[in-house]
């Protein structure tokens, strides 16, 4: 079962697609976001997440202090089941409480889009994105799709791209840069940021 981990609404759980996706495990996604809070990557955060599956990512942002996110998800049953999620995770967050006054109340759009086509129209900034291609997605489209991205990024923004430890690393474009490679068992976690 896949579930918030912390934050506002830790402990929700959430739907996962019978078939076409991978979820990131807990394990990893504690460490990610262990990580990104020792940075200051997730209050009032505008998040992006790519290729979102049943939005864990993006809903794990939001628990824990970001102010948005959009999921995108280009399978019809997964876009339904980010949005069942979305809202079991919205409802969690306003009966908590938890958040504090100086944030505003948070949203979460759900877009049903393959990600080149939505990168090509996003509105951006973003602060914090993550990209979470299956792992069969070439090398190519995931280096498209970061130079699409390059341009709707805030200063200071986070990109976070989870790929196979046997997969080559990104090409990073201009723009964004690489700051380190976490890796656990088949998961490669690249972190990069703007200026």
């Amino acid at each position: 079962m896949t579930r918030i981990i912390a934050g506002a609404a830790a402990r929700v759980s959430l739907a996962v697609p019978r078939s076409g996706t991978r979820p990131t495990s807990d394990r990893v996604r504690e460490a990610l976001f262990s990580a990104l809070e020792a940075r200051d990557a997730l209050e009032g955060a505008r998040v992006l997440d790519l290729y979102a599956g049943s939005g864990a990512l993006g809903l794990e942002a939001l628990s824990r202090g970001a102010v948005s996110a959009v999921l995108v998800e280009r399978d019809a049953t997964a876009a339904a089941l980010c949005r069942r999620n979305a809202d079991a995770v919205l409802t969690a967050l306003r009966a908590s409480g938890d958040r504090t006054d100086h944030l505003p109340s948070p949203s979460v759009e759900v877009r049903a889009a393959a990600v080149d086509a939505f990168l090509r129209g996003a509105p951006g900034p973003f602060d914090l994105v993550f990209s979470d291609p299956p792992y069969g997605v070439a090398d190519s489209v995931v280096a498209a799709d970061l130079a699409l991205l390059a341009p709707l990024l805030a200063d200071g923004a986070v990109v976070v791209v989870e790929r196979s430890s046997r997969s080559p690393a990104p090409a990073w474009p201009a723009g964004i840069r690489l700051e380190a490679v976490k890796k656990y068992g088949e998961t490669a976690l690249y972190v990069a940021t703007t200026p």
